[in-house]
C-alpha cells in the first residue's frame, strides 16, 4: 500500500528528527528474511535504544539531505533497513551481531557524523565499547585509586607499628 504525500511528509519528518539526534545510522539488506526473525531484530534494536525502520530509499534520502549523513543517499539501494542511534557504537552492534546470526542480512554501509563507513567500517565500530560500558570502566577506574591509596596507606602504617 503506498503513501499518499501527507503521509510521505510525516515519515520523513519523524526521519529527519531522528537523524538530527543521531551519532550513527547503519544500512542492511534484508531480502528473503523471515518475519520471526525480523521481530527478533526490532526487539534487539528497541532495548538498545536503536530506531530500527525499513523504509522507501526516497524518503530517507530527503531526511538525510543536507545533513552530516548525506554521503549515505548513494549507499541507499534495495530493500534496506535503517538503524539509527544517538549512541555511536549501538546500531552498528545490534545489526552486526544479528547478521553474524543471520546470512540474509548483509550489512551494507554505514556512517557517523560527516564520515562514511563501509562494512569493514561498521563491523570495526560494533567491536568498540558502548558508552555505558566505557562509564562503568572509568566508574571502576575511578573507585580503584582511592581504594589503592587507602590500602598503601594502611600498609605504611602497619609497617611503622610493627618497626
Amino acid at each position: 500500500m503506498s503513501l499518499n504525500l501527507t503521509e510521505k511528509k510525516a515519515v520523513v519528518a519523524e526521519v529527519s528528527a531522528q537523524v538530527a539526534q543521531a551519532q550513527a545510522i547503519v544500512l542492511a539488506e534484508y531480502r528473503g528474511m523471515g518475519v520471526a526473525n525480523m521481530t527478533v531484530l526490532r526487539a534487539d534494536a528497541r532495548k538498545s535504544g536503536v530506531y530500527l525502520r525499513v523504509l522507501k530509499n526516497t524518503l530517507v534520502r530527503r531526511a538525510v539531505e543536507g545533513t552530516p549523513f548525506a554521503a549515505l543517499a548513494d549507499q541507499m539501494v534495495g530493500p534496506l533497513v535503517f538503524g539509527i542511534s544517538a549512541d555511536p557504537v549501538a546500531a552498528a552492534k545490534v545489526l552486526n551481531n544479528f547478521a553474524k546470526t543471520n546470512d540474509k542480512f548483509v550489512i551494507k554501509a554505514g556512517a557517523v557524523p560527516n564520515q562514511l563507513m563501509d562494512v569493514a567500517g561498521v563491523q570495526a565500530l560494533a567491536s568498540t565499547l558502548s558508552r555505558e560500558e566505557l562509564l562503568a570502566k572509568f566508574a571502576r577506574t575511578l573507585n580503584e585509586v582511592p581504594t589503592k591509596f587507602a590500602r598503601a596507606i594502611a600498609a605504611v602504617r602497619d609497617a611503622k607499628e610493627a618497626a
